[in-house]
This record gives structure tokens, C-alpha cells and sequence, in this order.
């Protein structure tokens, strides 16, 4: 599992998801690495980026449900909320069920006093009013009143998962952001970021020329001669 130094991530926590996909995409053949089906809980409030915690429950098995409740001292949900380190996403495999809910305002709050850095899940939350006030991110299927045993049961943490389509291991970095959602595989983080940043100066640039009328042929995506044009201005910036 690699880790980030703190320059890199606070550098990922800038470059937008969409970036991030479109590079994953075109650099690397990645078509799936953003997660399907979910939505933030708040808009204004869905910027995020960091290392995955993941946990999978599977389909609920009546015989098993007191073993896997949180008063239990062997709950996987228990282990996941003592486990996950600060700046953490607590990434959730809810088989795409969106009828019931991962978490609640308590578990909520154990999260945020674990300093976590957002919650990703393909299925959906209770307490939604209070979460949207509690200040966590949230990315999520939607409300959802009925608790999770009622269907589903937490089975295991830090293993491969499949979160709205996108297989996601321990350790691979979270970008999210309004346009949703994407996973970097880890090893592949700081060339991303780095590719990340310099994508959105050279958009910015053409982005300006746009508006200064002319269109986009040639600038969009940027012929030879306009990156040529672009290189001489990035070289007369001030460092």
C-alpha cells in the first residue's frame, strides 16, 4: 500500500475529479474508475480526497444478524470505526442497495471524532437531516429510513471491494468532488497528480483563448502551435 506525503495530498485535494478521470482515461486505459450511482449528501459541501478504508457487507442471513450487530464486541461495523485513521474515506460496499442505510448521526459522529475525511457508499444513509448538518462529506444513493440489517451485513474491512461498479482496494486514493467520485490505484497517485495539475494550468490557457474568441480548432485539444504558444507563456510566468 503506498503512502502520500503531505505536499502530494493537499495537491490532490485541489485537482478535480474530472481531470483526475479524464487522465486515468487517456494516459492510462483506466475506463472505470469512477464510482456510479451516488451523490453528495451536501453540494456545498463534497470536496474530499484521501487514502481508502473499505468495507463490504454482503446480503443479510437471519441466524448470523446478532453477530453482526454493534453491541456485538466482534461487529465488523465496531472494528471499522476503531480501525480507520484520521484522513481516512470510509469507502462502503452496500451491494448498490439503496433501500437501506449504511449509517446514522451516532456513527456519524464516531467518524468525524476519528477525523475522517468523507464517506463513500453505493447504497444509502440514515439521519440525513442531521448528516447534512454534522458536516462529514457524504457521498451516498440517497436517504434511506430502514437500517442496514434489516438487509445487508458488514462482513469484513480492508479488502478489496466493488463500490458502484469500481473495484476499490485499501489504500488507493479518493478524489471527490461535484462532479462525483473517482479512485486512483495508489501506486499510480503522485505521477496523477502531478499530470493532474499541469492538465488544468494548460486548460486554463486555453480556456482564455476561447474567450478571447476564434474558436477551438487547434486550441481544443491544443495543436503543435499552440502548445508551442502555451510553452513560451508558462516559461515567462514568474516561479
Amino acid at each position: 500500500m503506498a503512502t502520500l506525503d503531505q505536499k502530494t495530498l493537499d495537491l490532490l485535494k485541489q485537482v478535480p475529479s474530472a481531470t483526475v478521470s479524464g487522465i486515468l482515461y487517456k494516459k492510462y486505459g483506466m475506463r472505470s474508475r469512477a464510482i456510479s450511482h451516488i451523490r453528495p449528501l451536501r453540494e456545498d459541501n463534497c470536496r474530499f480526497a484521501g487514502p481508502a478504508f473499505t468495507l463490504r457487507y454482503v446480503p443479510q442471513r437471519e441466524d448470523l444478524n446478532v453477530a453482526t450487530d454493534l453491541g456485538n464486541p466482534n461487529s465488523v461495523m465496531l472494528k471499522a470505526t476503531e480501525e480507520i485513521a484520521p484522513g481516512d474515506v470510509f469507502v462502503m460496499d452496500m451491494q448498490g442497495n439503496s433501500a437501506v442505510g449504511g449509517i446514522g448521526d451516532v456513527l456519524t459522529a464516531c467518524l468525524i471524532e476519528r477525523g475522517i475525511a468523507g464517506v463513500v457508499a453505493d447504497g444509502g444513509m440514515r439521519d440525513v437531516k442531521e448528516l447534512r448538518m454534522m458536516g462529514l462529506p457524504i457521498f451516498c444513493a440517497g436517504p434511506a429510513a430502514p437500517p442496514s440489517p434489516v438487509s445487508l451485513m458488514a462482513i469484513d474491512i480492508q479488502l478489496p471491494i466493488s463500490c458502484g461498479g469500481t473495484v476499490v482496494f485499501p489504500g488507493d486514493f479518493v478524489v471527490a468532488d461535484e462532479d462525483g467520485v473517482v479512485v486512483i490505484p495508489s501506486h499510480l497517485v503522485a505521477e496523477v497528480v502531478e499530470q493532474a495539475l499541469e492538465k488544468e494550468r494548460l486548460d486554463a490557457w486555453v480556456r482564455q483563448k476561447v474567450e478571447e474568441g476564434g474558436g477551438i480548432r487547434g486550441r481544443y485539444p491544443p495543436d503543435e502551435a499552440h502548445l508551442s504558444m502555451y510553452r513560451a507563456w508558462l516559461a515567462s510566468q514568474p516561479n
